[in-house]
């Protein structure tokens, strides 16, 4: 394994996407691995995949899963994955381009710069969201100013999805103990990280809203975060987080 970073992209039903992503990271200046966490997609994401695996081995991994388990259940298998190798830098990307595969090489370069969890931000500068209606922006921007008036961190994109972990975060995060698997998935490894003492900064980016395949946000996942914030802030109460060791 030559590469020290891995782009994990979970998929449910992305044919239309897949190729395109993959072949996008690995077009990029910089050498990234990709391991894609598949929920046992009817549409044949996996098998899209694994052809392509031929073209790019040992550089392109799939997970398979039996079915729909969650965003937050896949990130964790993924990270688990990633751990059992010598990744030094582990990332989460969507598949649908809302993601511009280019800024992975600025969140590494945070975490080089002495970061431990890069934030891709699409709040710290503005608002920077693309083809979203407004209705959608306003949730999830306000939803970031309840999540730091209940937990009191200081993230203006509480619940971006696009991130770069230093190892030595995903080593000493109990993963076991990580509840969500939605949005609140999300927010509650940010918490968690920054409980531990790490340092999460944003780097900004411009989000575009998927032009191909269908969104997999839905109602229950948006209350899962209203409520699962309360949940972290309270539970945090009742559980200790020594300071890690950030040397790695």
């Amino acid at each position: 394994m030559l590469s020290d970073s891995l782009v994990l992209i979970p998929t449910f039903n992305e044919k239309e996407n897949i190729e395109k992503i993959i072949r996008a990271v690995f077009a990029l200046p910089d050498d990234f691995h990709v391991l894609i966490i598949d929920d046992g997609s009817p549409d044949g994401t996996a098998d899209i995949v694994k052809h392509l695996q031929g073209e790019f081995s040992g550089k392109l991994h799939i997970e398979q899963r039996s079915g729909k388990l969650g965003l937050g259940t896949a990130y964790i298998h993924g990270f688990k994955w990633a751990l059992k190798q010598d990744y030094k830098y582990i990332f989460e990307m969507d598949a649908d381009f809302s993601h511009n595969p280019s800024d992975l090489i600025r969140l590494k370069q945070a975490c080089i710069d002495g970061a431990d969890v890069a934030i891709g931000s699409r709040y710290v500068k503005g608002v920077n969201v693309v083809n979203w209606p407004m209705s959608r922006v306003l949730m999830s921007y306000f939803a970031s100013a309840y999540v730091r008036l209940i937990t009191r961190i200081e993230i203006q994109d509480a619940t971006a999805g696009f991130k770069c972990y230093r190892r030595k975060v995903l080593e000493t995060i109990d993963l076991e103990r990580i509840k969500f698997i939605g949005y609140a998935f999300q927010i509650e490894m940010k918490f968690t990280a920054i409980k531990y003492g790490f340092k999460v900064v944003e780097v900004p980016i411009i989000f575009t809203d998927r032009t191909e395949g269908t969104s997999k946000m839905s109602t229950k996942i948006f209350q899962e975060a209203v409520l699962g914030v309360i949940r972290i802030k309270v539970d945090s109460w009742f559980r200790k987080y020594p300071r890690a060791n950030k040397v790695s």
